[in-house]
């Protein structure tokens, strides 16, 4: 009896099935927000702000622009179009988004009202517009307020410092300003026109009093008036009018009492000066 053969049955081969690899879509992110690294922005207080036009001028009406503005942000490294509108929450136009309605900015009688919800148009004329500090400027109660203190405060120093200065140096800084005249002014006379300069340009008269050369021009000029020192006629020179010893040739352009107050400083100029503050005496 013959023997069956088997059958052999071929194994069926398995499909090993690859995992999908999908193709990200690439998004183009949105321009961020960005908004100058000054304390304005960081300190940003939400408050109804008034503009005023710089001339101090009123016109009836007086438009800027409003459009067309760049800013260079720092961050993206480009410059950025900006544009006020009626109805987008920022002023970059890359940001904007649907339908612009373009806004205008328009000054009447030479001033502009900005209630606090309009911060876009405050931050367009506060912060970001060319023509800021120029054409118009923020009205600062509170910054015009520490200005005038900061000014009586000086005032109040000129002052003081006018009433306890010595006679020497109120006569030094007044000639200054008046000239020779001061020669045949009494100390009353002095003392008060020191009290007016103070109370008119007391920054000035406290820079002068600072100043080194002051009192060393003062007394150049002095020793002039009395025939101590002469000066040549074409103000070149300086020398001793007892001698005609030439002291001092005064260089090109310069003030020569300027000169010689510097001069004095110097070692030959020093034993000059003691000279002549003896003989002031």
């Amino acid at each position: 009896m013959a023997k069956k053969q088997k059958t052999e049955v071929e194994p069926t081969p398995q499909v090993i099935e690859q995992p999908k690899v999908e193709t990200p879509v690439m998004e183009t992110p949105e321009p961020k927000r960005s908004e100058p690294t000054n304390r304005v922005i960081n300190n940003w207080e939400i408050k109804d702000r008034r503009y005023v036009l710089s001339s101090g001028k009123a016109p009836l009406s007086y438009g800027i622009k409003t459009r067309g503005i760049y800013y260079f942000d720092e961050k993206l490294g480009y410059e950025r179009e900006m544009q006020y509108t009626e109805n987008q929450p920022t002023l970059f136009v890359d940001e904007m988004k649907g339908d612009i309605r373009p806004g205008r900015i328009v000054f009447r009688n030479g001033g502009l009202f900005v209630p606090k919800n309009k911060v876009t148009l405050q931050k367009m004329l506060s912060v970001y517009h060319p023509w800021k500090n120029k054409i118009f400027r923020e009205v600062q109660p509170q910054l015009a307020a520490k200005n005038e203190l900061e000014n009586i405060n000086l005032e109040v120093d000129a002052l003081i410092a006018a009433r306890e200065m010595d006679i020497d140096l109120v006569e030094a800084i007044m000639r200054v300003q008046n000239g020779s005249k001061v020669s045949k002014m009494t100390s009353k006379e002095l003392n008060r026109d020191i009290m007016v300069f103070a109370k008119k340009n007391p920054k000035l008269l406290l820079d002068l009093m600072q100043d080194d050369n002051i009192h060393l021009r003062n007394l150049g000029i002095k020793s002039v008036e009395q025939n101590i020192i002469m000066l040549s006629d074409d103000q070149r020179t300086f020398s001793w009018r007892s001698n005609g010893r030439k002291l001092l040739n005064v260089p090109f352009e310069d003030h020569p009492y300027s000169a010689l107050a510097s001069w004095f400083k110097t070692d030959e100029g020093m034993e000059v000066l003691q000279s002549v503050e003896k003989q002031l005496r």
